[in-house]
């Protein structure tokens, strides 16, 4: 159920009951443990301990703290740690100003040459950033377009910072240092961005979280982290679990993708993977990539596209749900009847429905079918994403003219639904603007959706 990507299994304080502490947390739904190296002895002691237990991985590397000690020969000694198959990363490496155990040139030195060896071997980055955060998103921002994939463990930067960092398609994870009294900052964080930019971690032994604050942390307690971040999202546990579970599987390659799912519930609501295909390309969407969100996989052809019958048995009493919601990665209208066969199974049960749109559905199917919205969708969501044409074509790549079809179909379609106008919040979208023109010109209401790659 969880992964605990960092936890420093080989400090002392594990000595004496090591094996009670791996029992236990397996025995409390951890399913993979991380552990990572912080110099290249304890590197090597994550290595044997991931070749005593199956479900133990391990990452080598030189946290900054002992980057001082090193000789020209280290690198050359990590290189061959890593061809070990159970090492998964280069890590835990990084800057830390906090203490200055070691100079800050020596730092920037061995972080960089870190960063390189991990690019050479094609493996991730596990990032330590205390006190540092301008030379770490300096460092980061020079390896944008190098392919470079991190975790930014117990996550000390701001709230741009993260957002910078999730459209460079990194990971994020926190400790549990946001159960804590005065963590409201980084509950914020937290709340402000996806959950499938996150992943789990305990630091065992180090940020115990409440209620155990003071005694030894152990990765069993990475589940009251995901309990934590599901309040604050407004999750299920599950949801948490599948999601950060996921994103372990395609950083470190741990676990395994889930099989390809038709209907899947986020909250209390159905969601309906209608199909992959679009008319649109959008620059923020990962249709063409993973295809995943909250720990499920909706990536499939058109080959693989069921039939209404699926959905609705998948369905099964929509009363069950607080409302059925036509979306995935592509555009629903583009299986119209598919989705109308649907909505009417619904609406005669007693459901709700709602359909995700990017609102050119009169030129896809070649006629206005707006009024064949009533009395089948409740409630119609279209991505507006932008009130200039120009800005709106180059984000969804497609005519500029698409934005008026937009347009129209958004006044039609909202005399037989409920109507909502949403933007992406992306720093060149002037998002105040897209709320006024929502609820000003054409009468919808607004919502700004949050990024995620």
């Amino acid at each position: 159920m969880f992964v605990d990507t960092h936890a420093h299994l080989f400090y002392p304080n594990f000595n004496e009951d090591l094996e009670e502490v791996i029992n236990r947390s397996f025995e409390n739904g951890v399913d993979y443990i991380i552990v990572p190296g912080t110099d290249l002895a304890s590197s090597s002691q994550a290595i044997v301990l991931s070749e005593k237990y199956e479900n133990i991985y391990a990452t080598i590397g030189v946290h900054p703290h002992d980057s001082k000690d090193l000789n020209g020969n280290y690198l050359n000694d990590l290189e061959s740690l890593a061809q070990n198959k159970k090492v998964v990363a280069i890590g835990e490496i990084g800057l830390d100003y906090y203490y200055d155990f070691s100079p800050k040139e020596k730092q920037l030195k061995v972080f960089e040459d870190q960063i390189n060896l991990a690019l050479k071997l094609n493996l991730p980055v596990v990032v330590h950033n205390r006190e540092s955060n301008d030379d770490v998103m300096r460092i980061i921002r020079s390896y944008k377009d190098s392919g470079l994939k991190c975790q930014f463990h117990c996550f000390a930067g701001s709230i741009q910072d993260a957002k910078e960092l999730i459209e460079m398609r990194h990971y994020l994870s926190f400790t549990g240092n946001i159960t804590f009294k005065k963590a409201d900052t980084l509950r914020e964080i937290v709340k402000s961005i996806q959950v499938d930019n996150l992943l789990l971690e305990s630091d065992s032994p180090f940020m115990t979280p409440v209620p155990h604050r003071g005694l030894r942390n152990e990765p069993s307690n990475v589940k009251l982290v995901a309990e934590k971040i599901a309040e604050i999202q407004n999750l299920s546990i599950e949801d948490v679990a599948n999601s950060t579970s996921l994103n372990a599987f395609k950083l470190f390659g741990i676990g395994k993708m889930p099989e390809l799912t038709f209907t899947y519930k986020i909250r209390n609501s159905l969601y309906i993977n209608v199909t992959n295909r679009c008319n649109a390309d959008c620059v923020f969407c990962d249709r063409k990539g993973d295809a995943t969100v909250k720990g499920y996989n909706l990536k499939m052809t058109k080959s693989q596209e069921p039939p209404a019958e699926t959905y609705i048995r998948e369905i099964g009493d929509p009363k069950n749900y607080d409302e059925i919601v036509f979306c995935g990665f592509g555009e629903p209208t583009i299986r119209w009847e598919v989705c109308k066969e649907i909505a009417a199974y619904v609406k005669a049960n007693g459901g709700k429905t709602r359909i995700n749109t990017d609102g050119h559905g009169n030129v896809i199917n070649k006629r206005d079918i707006t009024p064949e919205f009533k009395g089948l969708i409740d409630e119609v969501s279209i991505s507006l994403n932008s009130t200039d044409k120009v800005q709106y074509a180059n984000l969804m790549r497609v005519a500029p003219e698409m934005f008026d079809e937009m347009i129209d179909f958004a006044k039609k379609v909202k005399e037989f639904s409920r109507l909502t106008l949403s933007v992406v919040g992306l720093d060149e979208i002037d998002t105040e603007k897209a709320k006024k023109f929502a609820e000003e010109v054409i009468g919808a209401n607004f919502r700004e959706r949050t990024y995620f790659s």
